[in-house]
C-alpha cells in the first residue's frame, strides 16, 4: 500500500506543481555498470514548455535513483537531473521551447556507476497558442483609440500584450500589459490628432509563453476642426472693433475662441468664447489697432489651429482738425472760414477765449455749427481773443483743435 502511494504522489505533484528544480549536471560521468537493470517503458506527456516523464521504477536494492538525460534531436544527450529515490517514477522537465523535439534517456545509478541508458524516447512540446481570434479598433476618437478583442479560448492564457506602430516607422512597441484572460479592451490615450496607428495583440500564458500576434488593425484619431476661414475685422467703427468669420463645416463645433494681440507677432491671448460667427470687441479708444485670430472648438474640446495671418482691426480715429483757409478782422468783427480735410465733419464747434486782463478770462463755446464760416462782433475793447475750431463727425467724435486765430481789439 505504501509503495502505491509513493508512486501516485509524484504524478499528482507533476500535474499540479508550478515549478521543478533543475540541478547543475554532474561534471564527472559515472562508469557504466552492465549488471544494473535498465529502465524501460518510458512515457512522456508534453505541454508548450514542459515534458513529463514516467517510467517503471526499479526496486533492485542496489539502485539509488535515476539520472535523466536530455538532448535536442540529433545532439549529444546531457544529464539534466538526478532523482535520488529508486521508488520515484516521474520527472517534470520545465522551461523548454515550444514546438521543439527533445530526446530523453534514463539510467539507474548506484555509487559511482550507472546502468545502460533506456531506449531513446522523443517528446515534442506543443506549439505556441494561436493568435487572439478577433481584434477590432474603434477610431475617429479625440486623441485616443479603443481596441477590443475576443478573450483567448486557451485557458492557460492569463494576460495580453498590446503593441503599436506607426506608418512612418513600422516598428512594434509594447505599450501596455493587461492581466486576466477575460480582459478584452484597451484604450490608448494621449495620441496625436489626425494620425494613423496600427495595433496587434499577443496573448501570454501563466508560464510566460506568448501566442502568435493577432491580425493588425488600423485606426485613425479624430482630426482637429479646420482652420476658421473668412476672418476679418472692422476699421471704421468708433470705440470698438467687430471681428467676423465664416462658420466651420464640421457639425459638432460648439463654440469659437477669439484671440487678440497688440502686436502682429503676438502673444495672442484668449479674450472670448462665442457660439456666433462674430465678436464685438469694446475698445473705448480712438484710432487703436488690434490683431485677431479665431479658432473653432468641437464637442470633444479639439481646437483648430490659429490662422497664420491675423485679421487687423482698428477703431475709428478722430476726424482731422479743420483747416483755416480765410481769416479777417476789421476792428469790429472777426470773420474766418475753414474746410474739413477728410470730409468727415457733419458739424463744428468753435471755442472762444476772451482775455481782458491777467486775472480776468472768459470762455465761450458755440456748438452744432453747420456751416464752415464764423463771425463774431461781440468784442470788447482792449481785449485779446483766441478762436479754435473742432470738427464733429456723424459718430460724435471730436477732432483736435484747428490752428488758433488770435485777435486783439483796441490796437
Amino acid at each position: 500500500m505504501m509503495r502505491s502511494i509513493r508512486i501516485l504522489l509524484p504524478a499528482v505533484l507533476m500535474l499540479f506543481s508550478g515549478c521543478a528544480l533543475q540541478p547543475t549536471p554532474a561534471t564527472k560521468p559515472p562508469k557504466a555498470d552492465p549488471t544494473l537493470p535498465t529502465v524501460s517503458k518510458v512515457k512522456t506527456l508534453s505541454d508548450m514548455t514542459e515534458v513529463a516523464l514516467e517510467w517503471t521504477p526499479i526496486y533492485d536494492e542496489r539502485a539509488k535513483g535515476y539520472h535523466i538525460y536530455r538532448a535536442l534531436e540529433g545532439k549529444t544527450p546531457k544529464r539534466i537531473h538526478t532523482v535520488k529515490d529508486r521508488y520515484s517514477s516521474h520527472y517534470l522537465d520545465r522551461k523548454l521551447k515550444p514546438n521543439t523535439k527533445y530526446v530523453y534517456q534514463i539510467t539507474v545509478f548506484r555509487d559511482g556507476s550507472e546502468s545502460y541508458p533506456s531506449a531513446p524516447v522523443v517528446a515534442k512540446t506543443l506549439p505556441v497558442p494561436d493568435p487572439v481570434p478577433f481584434v477590432s479598433a474603434i477610431d475617429h476618437l479625440p486623441r485616443e483609440v479603443k481596441i477590443i478583442w475576443r478573450p483567448h479560448p486557451y485557458l492557460k492564457v492569463d494576460g495580453y500584450l498590446i503593441e503599436r506602430s506607426r506608418p512612418e516607422d513600422r516598428e512594434w512597441k509594447e505599450i501596455a500589459t493587461l492581466k486576466g484572460r477575460l480582459n478584452a479592451e484597451y484604450i490608448d490615450r494621449g495620441l496625436e490628432d489626425n494620425k494613423t496607428y496600427y495595433y496587434r495583440i499577443i496573448a501570454t500564458t501563466c508560464d510566460g509563453v506568448r501566442s502568435l500576434p493577432s491580425k493588425v488593425v488600423e485606426a485613425n484619431t479624430k482630426p482637429r476642426p479646420a482652420i476658421v476661414q473668412g476672418l476679418e475685422a472692422t476699421k471704421n467703427l468708433p470705440k470698438k472693433i467687430v471681428v467676423k468669420w465664416l462658420p466651420n463645416k464640421e457639425p459638432d463645433i460648439v463654440y469659437y475662441k477669439v484671440y487678440r494681440s497688440i502686436f502682429e507677432i503676438g502673444p495672442y491671448l484668449s479674450i472670448a468664447k462665442t457660439k456666433r460667427t462674430e465678436y464685438v470687441d469694446p475698445i473705448n479708444k480712438d484710432g487703436v489697432k488690434r490683431y485677431y485670430k479665431v479658432t473653432a472648438v468641437d464637442k470633444d474640446e479639439l481646437e483648430s489651429f490659429k490662422q497664420d495671418v491675423p485679421a487687423v482691426g482698428t477703431t475709428l480715429g478722430l476726424p482731422l482738425p479743420p483747416k483755416i483757409v480765410e481769416k479777417s478782422f476789421d476792428g469790429k468783427v472777426v470773420r474766418f472760414r475753414w474746410t474739413s480735410p477728410d470730409n468727415r465733419a457733419v458739424s463744428y464747434i468753435v471755442k472762444k477765449k476772451e482775455i481782458l486782463s491777467f486775472f480776468t478770462r472768459n470762455e465761450y463755446t458755440f456748438k452744432d455749427i453747420r456751416s464752415t464760416t464764423f463771425s463774431d462782433d461781440a468784442l470788447k475793447p482792449d481785449a485779446k481773443y483766441i478762436y479754435t475750431v473742432y470738427a464733429v463727425d456723424r459718430n460724435g467724435l471730436v477732432s483736435e483743435p484747428s490752428e488758433e486765430i488770435v485777435v486783439k481789439t483796441g490796437e
